[in-house]
């Protein structure tokens, strides 16, 4: 998946994006991943697109704290956590995000439900993103229907259609689906993401990388001469 080939100039370029809620690479990447589009005069040509990928699909549906969450499924101690995690929010900060370390987890298949929803409306990486900076700022709780329905309504989406997907089983296959595609078009984890269906960046990566890569499927930042 690194095939170079000259796009037309101004054409659209999709970016889809393979993460989930909890992973705070997933949080750290998409920002980086937003600023590296921004950085262009060209942004608006590109559109990412949000595609489903539980990292933990046996994750209980109740709350759980977040040491307790990672201690089940990677093990070590509270201490361990911890640590880890402040060293996040140093580079969270860093990096000018917000980062609160007492956050509480459970599954994400419902969320992941309501944002494949949110995607047929072309709404998809607006709300998920929206989500999840309110999840890691301490200040939304992702796993109250009220809480969902609140934010899609502010990107522009029915808040009751969400409640009512909340309150059903829609879009379950849909999210399985993706995580599958995920796994065979390479994802090991989260993020994960493709530009054009011709690049792949698994990973976290830093700005000026992921700016290397639209380069590579959109051509140059308009206006540079390649020399």
């Amino acid at each position: 998946m690194a095939e170079q080939v000259t796009r037309p100039e101004g054409s659209q370029v999709v970016i889809e994006v393979w993460a989930d809620l909890g992973c705070p690479w997933c949080y750290v990447g998409k920002h980086r991943l937003q600023a590296a589009i921004s950085q262009r005069p060209d942004a608006d040509r590109f559109k990412i697109m949000m595609r489903s990928f539980e990292l933990d699909p046996e994750a209980p549906q109740e709350l759980e704290k977040n040491e307790e969450s990672f201690i089940r499924t990677h093990g070590g101690t509270a201490a361990n956590v911890l640590q880890a995690e402040r060293q996040m929010q140093a580079m969270a900060h860093k990096e000018g995000l917000e980062y609160f370390v007492d956050r509480l987890n459970a599954s994400t298949f419902n969320l992941h439900r309501v944002v494949q929803y949110a995607g047929d409306q072309g709404l998809g990486f607006e709300f998920f993103s929206d989500v999840q900076d309110g999840f890691f700022a301490g200040t939304l709780n992702p796993y109250d229907s009220d809480a969902l329905a609140g934010v899609a309504e502010s990107v522009g989406l029915d808040g009751q259609r969400v409640r009512e997907i909340l309150a059903g089983n829609e879009y379950a296959d849909r999210v399985r689906a993706d995580r599958t595609e995920g796994l065979e078009l390479g994802a090991t984890g989260v993020p994960f993401v493709v530009l054009d269906r011709r690049v792949a960046a698994p990973g976290a990566q830093k700005v000026p990388v992921y700016a290397r890569l639209l380069e590579q499927v959109a051509g140059p930042v308009p206006g540079e001469r390649v020399s």
